[in-house]
């Protein structure tokens, strides 16, 4: 499985939801405090773009011998339509400072140095060290998977419930009208599903319940996904 510094490293890297929790930073709207864009520095501090004059940086200008103390909270939403489609949160706590000069006219670059990280994910709650956080690489797959689980939930819907034949006693019997099977998560390891048993209609007859399906080895590339599907879906059909 992903360590808990690359999956956080990934939401970091990704298109998810973020935003900047400053202790006593009082604004007029919650989106004054989502930074334009970020990234990740050679140490593993985490980069943050936001307009010159916004209230996360004239805290960070103002702050006594740059101890200002912050959180970027990061929200990981499914692409697809799911029950319970929040798949993830993260929290990476430390020090914000100022890089002048860096960013563009009319922006500023501020710097996050990490003390504690925290992911909640489908793996479960865990802690990553800075120092793991700066080593780890972002999933290889992290900048296709919204495009792949949408297209695998749009055009390939009975090969997705084709792989309740592999559920064993995890299905719950065959399978009936109203089932579904969502496309939820991809890494280089492998797959997870969703699958809903019932009406499919949201009622509480519904039960959802997740299965993972690990690749014989990590993808590296789209071809090797292209691969590890292929024999995944026909390891169901057989």
């Amino acid at each position: 499985m992903p360590s808990a510094a690359e999956r956080t490293r990934t939401l970091v890297q990704s298109t998810c939801s973020g935003a900047l929790l400053i202790s006593g930073l009082d604004v007029l709207r919650p989106d004054q405090l989502v930074p334009e864009a970020r990234t990740v520095g050679p140490d593993g501090e985490v980069l943050l773009v936001f307009p010159a004059d916004s209230p996360a940086v004239r805290a960070a200008t103002h702050a006594v011998e740059d101890e200002l103390a912050a959180v970027l909270e990061l929200t990981d939403v499914a692409p697809v339509s799911v029950p319970n489609r929040i798949r993830g949160r993260a929290w990476l706590s430390g020090w914000l400072t100022c890089l002048p000069g860096v960013a563009e006219p009319g922006r500023m670059m501020l710097r996050l140095e990490l003390g504690d990280i925290c992911v909640d994910d489908l793996w479960g709650v865990e802690n990553a060290e800075p120092d793991a956080f700066a080593r780890a690489a972002a999933d290889p797959l992290a900048e296709y998977e919204t495009e792949l689980l949408q297209h695998l939930h749009s055009s390939h819907d009975e090969q997705m419930l084709g792989l309740y034949s592999l559920l064993g006693e995890q299905a719950d019997g065959a399978r009936a009208a109203g089932d579904r099977a969502v496309p939820l998560a991809l890494d280089r390891f492998g797959f997870r599903v969703r699958f809903t048993r019932g009406r499919g209609d949201g009622t509480a007859a519904d039960r959802s319940f997740d299965a993972r399906f690990e690749f014989p080895e990590p993808v590296r590339d789209i071809a090797g996904l292209r691969r590890a599907m292929r024999t995944l879906f026909e390891a169901a059909a057989e």
